[in-house]
This record gives C-alpha cells, sequence and structure tokens, in this order.
C-alpha cells in the first residue's frame, strides 16, 4: 500500500496515538476497582459500537441467525471454542492491565504492555514461523530493557513489582488473544467477531465482579470522567481515527507509531496527576521502544514442512498469475476431458490456504474491537470462491485460442445458365 502523508493522514495518526495514549492515564485517576472498570468499558463499547457494526454487516447477521451459513456445523464447533478463548484471554489482558496501573507507574505499565508484538512473535515462531535475526535482536534489546526498568521494582519488591508481572500478563494476553483469534475467525467478519468477543469478554468480567463483590455503582465523579473519557478517546476516536489512518499508510507504520504510547502516556500522567519517571528507568524504557520496533518492521516469515523436514521457505505472491499457452491435448474417450491440472493458477491457488502470510495490527486501548487483519482476499457475500463457504469449488479452465469460421463467398453455375453468389464456411 502506498503513504499518502498528506496533512489529514498525519492529523489522523496524531489522534490515534494521543487517544490510545489516554487508556493508562484515566484507568489510574479512577477510584473504582479495576475490574469494574474494565467491565464497564466493554459494557459501554458494546452498547455505542455494537450496533453500529452489526448494521454494516446485516446482511451476515441474518445469513448467521438462520443457520444459512451453518456456524454451527460440526467443523464450526472448534473456531467457536477458539473464539470463547480469544475473549477470555481478552478479559484476562484488561484485567491484568487495567490493574498494573494502579501498581505501578504508568509509565511502566504502558511500556510492558507495548511488548505484546514480542511475545505474538514467540508464538508465531513457536506455531512453525521463522523469525529474521534482527527480529531476535529486538527481542533480546527489549528483555534487557525490560530488566533495566524494572531494576528499580525488582529490588524494592512490593506492590509495583506486582504492577509490572501484572503488565506483562497483560501484554501476553493480547497475543493470545491475536493467535487464538487467526484460527477462530475464519468464516466470521471483523465488525461480527469484534462484537462477540466484545460481548462474551463483558460478560466474563461481570461474573468475576458478582463473585467478588465488586461494586459496579455508585461511582464517584473522577470514575464517572474517567469512563467517560475510555468510551469516548480510546475506543470512538482511538477506532475511527485508527482505521481511517490504516487506509492511508502502510499497517508497519501505524504499529511503530503507536509505540509513542509510552512517552505520550507518562507525560499525560505527569501533567495531570504529578507522577513523574525514575532517571534510573529510562535507559530501559527507550531499549524496549527500540526492540519492539525492529521486531515490527522485520516481521515473521511463514515456514512449510516438505518431506518429513521442516523447511525455511518464503512463498511470494506474484502481481499477477502468469499462464503459459499449452499445447492441444491428445484426443481422449471422455466427452469433457479435464485440463485442469495443468493450469498454473490452479497450482498457485493451493498455495493460498496454508502459504499465505498473514499481518496482524493490534493495540490494548480500543479493547476487543481493535483486531484487523490484512489477510489474504477474502470472498465476498454471496460469491462463489475457491475454499469459501459461500459456493462450491471454481475450477479455472485454460483459455484456448480458437479460429472463428470465415465466411468466403463462392460463385455456383446452374444448368440454365444463370450463377448465383453463395458464402461456405472455412476453418
Amino acid at each position: 500500500m502506498k503513504s499518502r502523508l498528506d496533512p489529514l493522514s498525519m492529523a489522523a495518526m496524531a489522534v490515534t496515538v494521543v487517544a490510545v495514549s489516554a487508556t493508562a492515564p484515566l484507568t489510574a485517576a479512577a477510584s473504582a476497582s479495576p475490574l469494574a472498570m474494565a467491565f464497564w468499558r466493554n459494557c459501554l463499547g458494546f452498547a455505542v459500537l455494537g450496533p453500529f457494526l452489526l448494521v454494516l454487516r446485516r446482511r451476515e447477521v441474518v445469513r448467521v441467525t438462520r443457520g444459512e451459513r451453518g456456524l454451527l456445523r460440526r467443523e464450526q464447533w472448534w473456531p467457536l471454542v477458539f473464539g470463547f478463548l480469544a475473549a477470555t484471554t481478552l478479559a484476562l489482558h484488561f484485567a491484568a492491565f487495567m490493574t498494573s496501573t494502579r501498581l505501578t507507574s504508568v509509565a511502566m505499565s504502558t511500556a510492558l504492555v507495548a511488548t505484546q508484538p514480542l511475545w505474538q512473535a514467540l508464538i508465531a515462531a513457536a506455531q512453525g514461523a521463522w523469525l529474521p535475526r534482527r527480529a531476535w535482536m529486538g527481542l533480546a534489546l527489549s528483555v534487557a530493557g525490560a530488566a533495566a526498568a524494572g531494576g528499580l521494582d525488582i529490588r524494592s519488591g512490593g506492590t509495583a513489582l506486582l504492577g509490572d508481572l501484572l503488565a506483562l500478563v497483560g501484554a501476553v494476553a493480547q497475543a493470545g488473544y491475536t493467535a487464538l483469534s487467526e484460527r477462530s475467525r475464519a468464516d466470521v467478519s471483523t465488525p461480527l467477531y469484534s462484537t462477540f468477543t466484545s460481548l462474551v469478554c463483558g460478560m466474563e468480567l461481570l461474573v468475576v465482579c458478582l463473585l467478588a463483590h465488586i461494586p459496579l455503582t455508585g461511582f464517584d465523579r473522577s470514575t464517572q470522567l474517567s469512563l467517560l473519557g475510555l468510551l469516548v478517546l480510546p475506543q470512538i476516536l482511538g477506532l475511527g481515527s485508527l482505521n481511517f489512518a490504516l487506509g492511508r499508510t502502510s499497517a508497519t507504520v501505524m504499529s511503530v507509531l503507536l509505540l509513542l504510547e509510552t512517552p505520550v502516556a507518562a507525560l499525560a500522567a505527569w501533567w495531570f496527576m504529578g507522577q513523574g519517571i525514575k532517571p534510573a528507568t529510562l535507559p530501559g524504557l527507550v531499549l524496549i521502544i527500540v526492540g519492539v520496533t525492529v521486531v515490527v518492521t522485520n516481521g515473521v516469515q511463514q515456514t512449510t514442512e516438505q518431506r518429513g523436514r521442516h523447511r525455511r521457505t518464503r512463498v511470494s505472491a506474484p502481481a499477477t498469475v502468469p499462464y503459459t499457452p499449452q499445447a492441444m491435448p491428445a484426443p481422449r474417450r471422455s466427452a469433457f476431458p479435464d485440463f485442469t491440472e495443468r493450469d498454473p493458477r490452479v497450482e498457485w491457488a493451493a498455495h493460498t490456504v496454508d502459504t499465505s502470510p498473514t499481518v496482524t495490527l493490534t493495540y490494548h486501548g480500543s479493547g476487543a474491537f481493535d483486531t484487523l487483519l490484512l489477510r489474504r482476499p477474502q470472498v465476498g457475500e454471496g460469491e462463489p470462491g475457491l475454499d469459501g463457504p459461500a459456493g462450491p469449488p471454481v475450477h479455472l479452465l485454460p483459455v484456448r485460442q480458437v479460429r472463428c469460421p470465415a465466411l468466403v463467398p463462392e460463385q455456383v453455375r446452374h444448368a440454365d445458365g444463370g450463377s448465383s453468389v453463395h458464402r461456405s464456411t472455412e476453418y
């Protein structure tokens, strides 16, 4: 995608970074329980954005409710299970991250949660993907930065160390949410899947709050303003400006820009809450940001297993699938010969299921509506595809050049001496 860094795009990027950075300061400034804040954030987000997203995909919702897409077929049970697990990891992310903002500084909490791409890369490597050497260097830099930044908390212990650990748990949970979402949303669009995960995540947090006897009402004015800020800034402005910016720039650029959340959130906490940053933690925070940037910019390459051994192969999709003219096949007994085995387009179509790379952009600021998958082109609703559920497989037949019949004038003489002109066909 070609980037267009016009003033409107740069304004959208700035709004995205500022809106997402407001998550940790608003949570830390509230006086209610972090679990209650997490529940109301999902509940308000679902109440405001859920109907809007469902309207955009109303045809898909009607099909799912009528069972025309077979959402609950036997082969769809596993994706449904993965969807529930993804929503559970998202609830764990909210609970851990929003609690860590109360126990440690805003800068440490946002910096450690921003390591989510590192854990996502490790999960991909465990699943068989290949990490470039520079990505491993970025992982090492981030680990060293986390150890250096958390050195004071490790020596002092107490709530600050617990907050750092919870921030890391939130990063791992967010990476797990992304990995599970890729396994579960193969047949569901992003708006419908986001609404589903938000609903399940809110219900799970509600059950936890009820079991733990956490009050969900009677908040003071500062908490109410914080909840309103979480709804307006990260949920609405953050998501809207992010989607607008992604249409004009690449996902890698946005992933790197979202790393600015750490310094912006720390500046907001210092300005509004008087929460400063310890000078000893600054080198570690810088190393974390640099390491995550290296990992994000290098990416993950998919691998395939061939002949019983794991070989590192990179599959690159050509801009257009070339077609080599084939010779006329020998006559066969069948009246309908099959030429699909010699068509290179069909051979290329076989690689779009397992070897197509997936680029994922996520951020913890917008909640359940933040999963944007840039996958292979999806088949539209009601359109047949090679592997889509909307119709049977389509076999691409080779195009053969056939010489059209030409009309040749021919003069014929009759027995009575006259003549006439006829047109005969010649192939």
